[in-house]
């Protein structure tokens, strides 16, 4: 898995994560069925990832390599085979937990 390489690669996977929730949350508008899976996780997922792109824009973001997982990790363990983008957010808590790609 690679990670990202700064700080502004961060952010861009970020931001392109809370466009992925985005695409979803407009797919499932028409499709009550498939609501039914992503409904448990969505609203929250969409909430964190905001509030996780705010701190990194804003310079609040406490950092990369600080060994924990960001927030959102035990709703991603919960659901992860439901998350269509799942990579995507494991890539973004690795580079949290681990640090940047060298």
């Amino acid at each position: 898995m690679k990670k990202a390489k700064d700080l502004n690669e961060l952010i861009d996977l970020v931001h392109e994560a809370v466009y992925e929730v985005d695409e979803l949350r407009a797919c499932l508008e028409h499709d009550d069925e498939e609501a039914a899976t992503y409904t448990p996780y969505l609203d929250s997922l969409d909430s964190m990832l905001r509030e996780l792109h705010e701190s990194m824009t804003s310079g609040k973001y406490s950092g990369v390599g600080q060994g924990g997982d960001l927030a959102f990790m035990p709703l991603f363990k919960k659901h992860e085979r439901s998350i269509p983008f799942r990579e995507l957010l494991r890539t973004i808590n690795v580079t949290h937990r681990e640090g940047y790609e060298a």
